[in-house]
């Protein structure tokens, strides 16, 4: 049902706290906490901490982003959409996809494999130093001698990194809505 009346002051608001809530979530996970955490916490107290609030950081990011889409489109009928428009609709719709994706398969996979391998580095004596840095030579090490530990690092760094470019993404597509949404302030 979408409309091309003015949108309330309610809904301005919602779609203004739904992006602003994303984006702080989105800069305080990727940029704040997971340094402070790698940096202060031992390995697997991290892990741990993280594939409990990197699921919900990504389902919840997920929400948003579709919330913003599905208010957006509700205002901006597709038969008078400007191509700005038509292009915000499309960057809140790769924002969901993207997100969805990510929620979905890659932080999912990426906490199983971690779990997996904090087993086997707990059966090593493994995991309890702070950051990887401060004994990368024993995880060498482990990586070399078991096989099953080796395939699971590869597989963490190919999922680690498909989450990142994801979340990235989402990133740059809060980032371009902000802008467009500042931009256009008086009519949202």
């Amino acid at each position: 049902m979408a409309t091309d009346q003015e949108p309330t002051y309610t809904v301005k608001l919602l779609q203004l706290l739904l992006l602003s809530t994303y984006w702080g979530m989105q800069i305080w996970v990727t940029f704040v906490s997971s340094f402070v955490m790698d940096n202060n916490l031992n390995r697997h107290t991290y892990g741990f901490i993280q594939s409990r609030l990197v699921p919900f950081y990504l389902h919840l990011g997920s929400a948003c982003a579709f919330f913003n889409l599905s208010i957006y489109a509700v205002y901006h009928p597709r038969d008078i959409l400007d191509d700005r428009e038509s292009f915000q609709i499309f960057i809140f719709f790769v924002s969901v996809t993207v997100a969805a994706v990510n929620a979905q398969w890659f932080g999912q996979m990426t906490s199983e494999i971690m779990a997996d391998m904090h087993l086997i580095e707990q059966a090593c004596g493994l995991g309890q130093d702070i950051g990887l840095s401060s004994n990368r030579e024993a995880y060498a090490k482990l990586c070399e001698s078991d096989v099953k530990y080796k395939h699971l690092c590869r597989r963490l760094w190919v999922y680690r990194l498909l989450s990142s470019l994801c979340n990235l993404c989402c990133i740059g597509c809060n980032f371009y809505s902000l802008s467009y949404m500042a931009e256009n302030l008086s009519h949202l």
